[in-house]
């Protein structure tokens, strides 16, 4: 790889993604963490007593790939839904904070804002809550977030789907999205569900992770030869351009049409965390990609940047000076 991707190069480019201009459509998911103690069991239940000291909300899903692209300078919009509820309040207030726009967000009145409540006693996840629907939209908010992706869709250089399966990313908006963006000449990647396999035909690229591409196709890559194998027919099956495979502690290892592909060690010095990796290593791939970067070029710099974030615990976030220290360091 070093002969094919030069550091000058990548560097380069991490001015350029901040005249990037980033449109995130998927499922908005709003993160929220209760931290306590817990010293004994319930009366009522074999369960622990969490006695509550903080709480604390982040932005998740869609909005984490957002928050990625704005961390690093670029211009970023979401389109998708929230509730009208408490919880839209403070998803508001988060998405305001990171300077990530709104104008394209609906709000859902027959839906819960997607929430996520965990509890944590002495650094141990006690519990998750989730409130959420994985209904598909109904027709007419689909109707309504189709028309604004519409409207808006030559104000944007890369479009990203961000699929968590709650419903938003769904077949009919899909096959709308995928056709706007190959007439307005717009990339368009996704973070794919694997369930939902067959509604990414014709992107520009994809990047699941090791597991989802398995589960996707019903092969285990055992070894390079299978995962050679498993890219093969997800590439000959969706017809992408490129598809980018994380793997972990092993990097990640990207695959064109025409049969070339390339591996990329991780730059992990330690591996903490690996939450949320994936939606910084498609917000910086994607943004690449809108710079002019090659595949390959925006597949090493998704790969120094989930280098970065996997050194820390919880949902994190890169920037350009950090981006940039860590392509100088290697």
């Amino acid at each position: 790889m070093k002969k094919l991707v030069s550091k000058s190069k990548l560097i380069g480019f991490i001015p350029k993604m901040r005249k990037v201009r980033a449109l995130v459509v998927g499922d908005v998911i709003l993160d929220h963490y209760i931290w306590g103690s817990a010293d004994r069991l319930s009366p009522e239940a074999p369960i622990p007593v969490v006695l509550a000291n903080k709480e604390e909300y982040f932005l998740g899903g869609a909005s984490n790939v957002a928050h990625n692209i704005s961390a690093l300078g670029a211009k970023v919009s979401i389109c998708g839904t929230m509730g009208a509820d408490f919880y839209s309040q403070r998803l508001k207030s988060l998405l305001k904070n990171k300077k990530i726009a709104q104008d394209l967000l609906i709000a859902d009145k027959t839906r819960p804002t997607t929430l996520k409540t965990r509890v944590i006693a002495q650094r141990q996840q006690a519990v998750r809550i989730d409130w959420e629907s994985c209904e598909f939209l109904s027709s007419k908010v689909n109707k309504e977030i189709t028309a604004l992706i519409r409207k808006n869709i030559n104000k944007f250089d890369v479009v990203i789907i961000e699929d968590y399966g709650k419903g938003v990313v769904n077949p009919t908006l899909l096959e709308e999205l995928v056709c706007l963006c190959r007439k307005s000449k717009t990339i368009i990647t996704v973070d794919p569900k694997e369930e939902h396999l067959d509604y990414y035909k014709g992107v520009t690229a994809l990047t699941p992770n090791l597991k989802e591409a398995e589960y996707a196709v019903g092969i285990k890559a055992r070894n390079s030869k299978d995962l050679s194998m498993l890219a093969k027919m997800l590439l000959d099956r969706l017809n992408p351009q490129a598809l980018l495979i994380t793997l972990g502690d092993k990097g990640m290892k990207l695959f064109l049409e025409g049969g070339k592909s390339f591996h990329l060690p991780t730059y992990a010095l330690e591996v903490f965390d690996v939450s949320g990796a994936g939606d910084t290593v498609i917000a910086v791939f994607s943004l690449a990609l809108a710079s002019g970067a090659s595949f390959l070029e925006a597949a090493a710099l998704s790969n120094f940047a989930a280098g970065i974030v996997v050194g820390r615990l919880g949902v994190a976030v890169t920037n350009p000076a950090e981006l940039k220290k860590k392509i100088l360091s290697h």
